[in-house]
């Protein structure tokens, strides 16, 4: 890639979304799944049926047009009629987990609802829901999902069926996409500017909310490729939601950046009218987050903490791992603070909760997982047993894997505890045979040579695969397609077991990892165009110190061996500069400085490079127009940006990438 082009490929892509979905070939479930399913169905309370009634209570009109929702060129960014196969009295697919079959049953629950008196919910336009609150004089607007085209649509339905009212503030509570993403779909960032609108969120907000997935983003996007499942059919052998929500929207992805933020546990704010109590909650499931309650409405928002899913301590496309010792002690805090004082529980995702005593019942036994989770992980770690060990000796107890809520459709007791141990000890287990392991792709084909080669190994498998074994298939299938890519009936026999495991699962996200392995496995990666938050407002809040911290993870180390230079760069329009130095293969910056010596200094506005990023121009074409100013020595300018490597987003997960 040119010196020119490489400074726009920031990688400010959350997962791709709306891919067409590719032709599989998927089998039905075998005799094992189908049994595995049945008597999974048989441990469960499906008599317990109050979710349902809590999902539908309120209804006040369905999504329009089907819930069809288009940007300004026609294109669909959200259609939510794949999931018409989800039928609400219609028994689970052989090829659907019957507990999985439930949350997708209470998922495609939508419409217009009204929570309490004044706050009312529109769910279903994105993965995500959307509540207006109203107030003396206006609406209050709590995170309005992933793009403007799904938020505009809900405060459509919303003012179609309540009194018309002005938009003064918005919160967001806390800094995940799905939660402030659509807001210039509702709000104009002129009134914000002139007051009209307050935007209220937690402290560290606008840092977390652009930063979290840029250093590492290629490789988070596109493992949430996996994760979301968008490559996959909708129906009975394909994806069967996210278990968050039904998926994420495609439209424009934008932010206005919070005129209010607050900083402390007990901190109080009026907003039209209504008393908003906080509490901060960092580090929970996202890096700034808070929880509140408006005592007026004795209405209390656990933000994500306390939804209707086992959450993630750590999230399958990758982040950084979550304290759940700190979720569990903020959901204890939470009671103590609010517990005697609420009367209905509303989330940014699911269903809300009512009453007193079921409120209580619902956070205690959500702070309850968490907190097994974290003491039992460690109990066991502390016993000696390693991270795959624990994961695989822990279970809920009896009274919370009997609640829906605690159930693991998003994240899992098996991924979960996994990520206390690294929490706490990181990827070593401590026995010096796995210090230094082989490399995967190595390390298979040595296996496959003690194993007697691949064909006998497929052979060995089939025998295991007709048993019902898939785990074990799948691991020593595993070997084979590293060892060998190109071995078609090790490649299949794996397809078909990750896709019963994938049947099997009671984890959305785990069964989209699994179908959409298989499907990859058959068909080779399915590149289609991902979705981008590069729009204008995410590029514009992403910090000049983020940007050129993301231009020296994707330097080229080896080739930047035995080069030095030093080049300044001046963004007039802003008031930045930096200086940034090469030397020992690493590409560094300092803020606020200027090197006199340096080999050459680039000068340019801010709002240039934000249009090199988009892809709306180019550094010749704008250094040509006199825009972009070079002073000193232009090749070393060049040099720097020949020495950045560009990442493929659509790189190889099932099998091997060149080269290793």
């Amino acid at each position: 890639m040119s010196w020119f082009k490489a400074i726009g490929c920031c990688a400010l892509i959350h997962f791709p979304l709306a891919l067409n979905a590719a032709d599989g070939d998927p089998k039905p479930a075998t005799e094992f799944t189908k049994r595995a399913n049945l008597a999974a169905a048989q441990t469960l309370p499906f008599d317990d049926t109050r979710d349902f009634a809590d999902a539908r209570r309120g209804f006040i009109a369905g999504l329009p047009d089907g819930g069809v929702v288009k940007n300004a060129a026609g294109q669909v960014v959200w259609d939510p009629r794949g999931y018409d196969y989800i039928q609400p009295d219609a028994a689970a697919p052989d090829t659907i987990h019957p507990s999985l079959w439930r949350q997708a049953q209470l998922l495609t629950i939508n419409g217009l609802f009204a929570v309490t008196d004044r706050i009312y919910q529109v769910r279903g336009y994105d993965i995500s829901c959307i509540t207006f609150i109203e107030g003396e004089r206006g609406i209050t607007v709590l995170d309005p999902l992933v793009s403007a085209e799904t938020a505009k649509a809900s405060l459509d339905l919303y003012l179609a069926h309540r009194p018309p009212k002005p938009i003064v503030a918005v919160i967001y509570s806390h800094s995940h996409v799905d939660h402030f993403g659509g807001v210039r779909g509702i709000v104009d960032p002129a009134d914000v500017a002139a007051g009209k609108v307050q935007v209220v969120a937690p402290a560290g907000f606008a840092e977390e909310a652009v930063s979290e997935n840029v250093l590492a983003g290629n490789v988070m996007s596109r493992r949430a490729s996996y994760m979301f499942g968008p490559l996959l059919p909708k129906n009975p052998r394909g994806q069967a939601t996210a278990g968050l929500g039904l998926t994420t929207s495609s439209g424009e992805v934008t932010v206005i950046n919070p005129t209010v933020l607050i900083k402390e546990t007990g901190e109080k704010l009026t907003l039209d009218g209504l008393t908003y109590e906080f509490q901060m909650a960092p580090g929970s499931e996202a890096p700034a987050e808070m929880h509140f309650l408006i005592r007026e409405l004795k209405a209390l928002c656990p933000a994500e903490n306390a939804t209707h899913t086992l959450h993630n301590l750590y999230t399958l496309r990758g982040a950084k791992t979550r304290d759940a010792k700190a979720w569990a002690g903020y959901l204890t805090e939470l009671l103590e603070l609010f517990g005697d004082e609420a009367e209905v529980l509303f989330a940014p995702h699911h269903w809300p909760v009512w009453g007193q005593d079921r409120i209580r019942e619902h956070v205690t036994k959500m702070r309850d997982t968490y907190q097994y989770l974290h003491d039992q992980s460690l109990r066991l770690a502390n016993r000696g047993y390693t991270m795959v060990e624990v994961a695989e000796m822990l279970r809920l107890p009896p009274e919370l894997e009997a609640n829906w809520a605690s159930r693991g459709y998003y994240g899992s007791v098996n991924h979960n505890a996994k990520a206390v141990y690294n929490f706490y000890l990181g990827w070593f287990d401590g026995n010096p045979a796995t210090l230094h392991e082989l490399p995967p792709a190595v390390a298979s084909k040595r296996y496959v040579e003690f194993m007697g080669g691949a064909d006998s190994v497929v052979e060995k498998a089939r025998r295991t695969f007709d048993g019902g074994d898939y785990r074990w298939t799948a691991q020593v299938l595993n070997h084979v397609v590293l060892a060998q890519p190109d071995h078609q009936p090790a490649r299949g026999l794996l397809a078909d077991t990750l896709e019963q495991l994938g049947y099997q699962s009671e984890n959305a996200v785990w069964r989209n990892f699994y179908l959409t392995g298989a499907q990859e496995l058959r068909q080779g990666v399915q590149k289609s165009a991902p979705g981008n938050t590069r729009s204008p407002d995410m590029v514009s809040a992403m910090s000049l110190d983020v940007f050129f911290d993301y231009l020296a993870i994707r330097l080229n180390g080896p080739k930047a061996n035995g080069k030095r230079f030093v080049i300044n760069f001046d963004f007039p329009d802003v008031g930045e500069k930096f200086v940034v130095r090469l030397e020992n293969s690493v590409l560094t910056h300092s803020s606020g400085k200027r090197e006199p010596q340096a080999n050459a200094s680039v000068t340019f506005p801010r709002a240039v490079l934000n249009q090199v990023i988009l892809g709306k121009t180019t550094l010749p074409g704008e250094i040509a127009a006199g825009r972009i100013r070079i002073e000193g020595d232009a090749k070393a300018v060049q040099q720097m940006f020949a020495l950045l490597d560009s990442f493929d987003f659509w790189f190889n997960i099932v099998t091997p990438n060149p080269g290793q």
